[in-house]
Formats: C-alpha cells, structure tokens, sequence
C-alpha cells in the first residue's frame, strides 16, 4: 500500500472480500456544480451505486493524503470549499502532498488513487480530451494520457461537447484505447446522445463490458478502456441548444483570456447560465447513469 494513500474502512473490507467497488471523482464536487447541489448530488451518486450492489469510493486529496473514500463530512467540506480547492491532475500530486493542501481529482488523478487502491471501475460524466483549436494551442487534457497508461475502466459520457470530439477520438486509437459504445454505434458527446463519431465496439450488457476488461487485463495489455454511456433520452438536450451555448461560451473564453486548467470548469458554468440551467440536470442524470452501469460492471467483473 502506498504511504501517502489512505483507503477508507469500507472500502478497504469490499476490496479484502472481493465485493465489488466503483471509483467516483471529486472536481465534480468542487468545480463541477454549486452548493449545495454538488453535495446532493455526490451522496446521491453513492447511494445509487449502493443500491446497485457495489461500493462506492470518492476520490480525493485532503491534507496531503490520497483518500479512497470519503466521509459525508468530507464530501461536505470539498462542496462548501468549491474552487479554493486546487483541481489536481498528475502534475500536481506531489506539490499536494508534500504542502499537505487539499485537491479534487479529475479523471487522470482519480484513475491513478483507484490503482493505487486496486479498484478497477471508475464513473464519472465526461472525459477530458483534445479541445478545439489544439493545433495551434496543444491543449489536450491529460485524461487521455492517463487512459493510455493506468489500467482502469472509465464509464462515461463520452467526451465533452466543448471539445473537438474527432482529434480526441484520433488520439484514443492513437494510444491504443479501447473506446466502447453502451447500446450505441456511435460516440456519446455528454449533453446529447450522438455525436456523429463512431466509436471501436458496440456492447449491449455490463456483462460483455466485464469479460472484456478482464480479457484486457489478462492478456497485458497495458492502460484502461474507456466506456461511453449515452445521456437517458429524456434528459438530453437539443443539439442546437447545446451547440449554440458552447459556441458562445468558447468565444467568452477566448475574450476573458481563460486558459489552461480554467478552461472547462469555466465552459460548463457558462454552458449551465446559457441553459437556465437545465444543463445541470442532464449532468447530474448521466452522472447516475454512468454510476449504475458502472455499479452493474463491477458486479459482473467480481463474478469472473
């Protein structure tokens, strides 16, 4: 086990006795939504992954240490600290650690915490991935990297819709990452059901999606496998709608000078003001999809 990580005592039992366990983010706690719905929202993905028959495991850096599992009072303190809390991707964890200050992983710090702890099943909302105008600016989220290297499954969205979905798409087969499509042919874009992308595979049953990480795993082949979930259909959101909202919102950006680690929390704000809000709830509704396949996955992967 490594020094600096700490599992929680529930999840430490579920991984001892080969119960099954899905890995959660904490950006989407801290700069993904506002009190105190992020709290709500976080509980209630934890509860949806109990009563799916999993354990669920909320990642996070508090104090310098790597948490796999955080209390309700934690999840509480991320949720009222919001940005004051540093977004921690790779680069940033031995800076944390050593300063003994506090961090919400995104996808890339989330998958390697989930390694460390030997949990192979992560859900989160969407991936990071190249942005739009990458050509010129060599913005590319290191969740791709991360996918590339560390040997979690990740149940997601797909992509999100403020980014360029083909280049991320590119770099994926790139890497060698298996990008599945849950009941679709074709790469979810987070808000909406379709992107127009293919995806590599088509899988119809958390079943398959398990043999098949396990196949991964046993053969050796190196990094995760990413799992796109599509948004239910009575939450996506008209493709118009959304589109018009994240070409304004990228436009702002470029005005206000955002950049860098910035750049998304700042879009999907906008995105939500732009929408009234109702882009928040497609978020939270294809967060607790992603969470129940995950969930189902997981159960299915303990039985291999």
């Amino acid at each position: 086990m490594n020094k600096y990580l700490d599992v929680s005592r529930e999840v430490q039992l579920a991984l001892e006795s080969g119960q099954p366990v899905v890995a959660l983010e904490s950006t989407i706690i801290s700069h993904g939504m506002p009190y105190p719905k992020n709290v709500e929202t976080a509980l209630l993905v934890e509860q949806t992954i109990r009563d799916c028959g999993a354990v669920p495991a909320t990642i996070a850096i508090i104090g310098g240490r790597l948490k796999a599992g955080l209390t309700k009072e934690e999840i509480e303190y991320l949720g009222k600290s919001g940005r004051a809390v540093a977004k921690a991707s790779r680069r940033d964890l031995p800076a944390l650690i050593a300063r003994k200050a506090d961090g919400a992983t995104t996808v890339t710090t989330t998958m390697i915490i989930a390694q460390m702890a030997g949990i192979s099943i992560f859900a989160t909302g969407g991936i990071g991935g190249v942005h739009r105008g990458a050509e010129t600016t060599m913005d590319i989220s290191a969740d791709l990297e991360e996918l590339a290297q560390t040997p979690v499954m990740v149940v997601c969205a797909g992509a999100k819709s403020i980014l360029d979905l083909g280049l991320t798409l590119e770099y994926l087969e790139t890497k060698g990452v298996p990008v599945l499509g849950y009941g679709t042919d074709e790469l979810p874009a987070f808000y909406t059901r379709s992107s127009g992308f293919g995806v590599d595979y088509r899988v119809d049953s958390p079943e398959e999606l398990a043999a098949m990480f396990k196949a991964q795993r046993e053969i050796g082949c190196k990094g995760g496998m990413l799992v796109t979930n599509p948004i239910p259909e009575q939450y996506a959101m008209p493709k118009d709608v959304i589109d018009a909202a994240i070409e304004q919102a990228l436009r702002e950006s470029v005005e206000q000078g955002v950049h860098g680690k910035e750049t998304t929390p700042f879009l999907l704000a906008r995105v939500v003001e732009l929408t009234g809000g109702e882009s928040l709830e497609s978020n939270i509704q294809l967060v607790l999809n992603n969470a129940r396949l995950a969930a189902a996955t997981a159960v299915e992967l303990c039985k291999k």
